[in-house]
């Protein structure tokens, strides 16, 4: 009887265990490969820039707003670089629509910031790696805060944005977008 009600137990904690919902960042619009549509117009590329549609699920308990970052590893400036950085998004919100990175910031929610990225705008600047540089991989990452409210501005530098999801992350979740430009 003693194995039955161990096994039945165990049976139980598992499933509980492999059902367990977790912190997930999904697009409808991005899958493995960056297009056209996202690439950035500047620095040589002719691309659309628009951000793309990105939506999140079972946020941690005490989340209180949430911040989205773009950031490139493979950029050859030493230390990577910053696509897009928003925060203050409200933590009733669970989607940026596609094109929310705009330099205007219409289709953000209220409140939401926009700050500087490292193209030195204020909103999404898509991929854009040198031509014959190899894939590039761009990390779309959703971050669960627990301050409602940085008090930061859109002027504040990418590493002082950083610093403070940092220090009010209680969990993030991560997709990557590979692109590359060929001669």
């Amino acid at each position: 009887m003693k194995r039955i009600i161990l096994t039945v137990m165990a049976s139980f904690i598992l499933t509980a265990i492999t059902n367990a919902q977790t912190f997930t960042l999904r697009s409808k619009e991005i899958g493995g490969q960056g297009t056209k549509k996202q690439e950035f117009n500047g620095f040589g590329c002719e691309g659309a820039n628009v951000s793309p549609q990105l939506s999140w699920e079972n946020a941690p308990e005490g989340t209180k707003s949430f911040a989205v970052t773009v950031y490139d590893p493979d950029a050859p400036t030493g230390s990577g670089f910053w696509h897009w950085m928003v925060f203050n998004i409200p933590a009733s919100v669970k989607e940026l629509v596609s094109g929310a990175g705009s330099l205007d910031g219409k289709l953000l929610p209220a409140n939401a910031v926009q700050s500087i990225t490292d193209y030195g705008i204020k909103g999404f600047g898509g991929p854009c790696p040198p031509v014959n540089h190899g894939p590039h991989r761009y990390i779309f990452t959703v971050y669960a805060l627990k301050a409602d409210k940085l008090d930061i501005d859109s002027n504040t530098n990418p590493a002082v944005v950083g610093f403070n999801f940092w220090s009010n992350t209680i969990q993030k979740a991560s997709i990557v977008m590979y692109y590359e430009r060929k001669k």
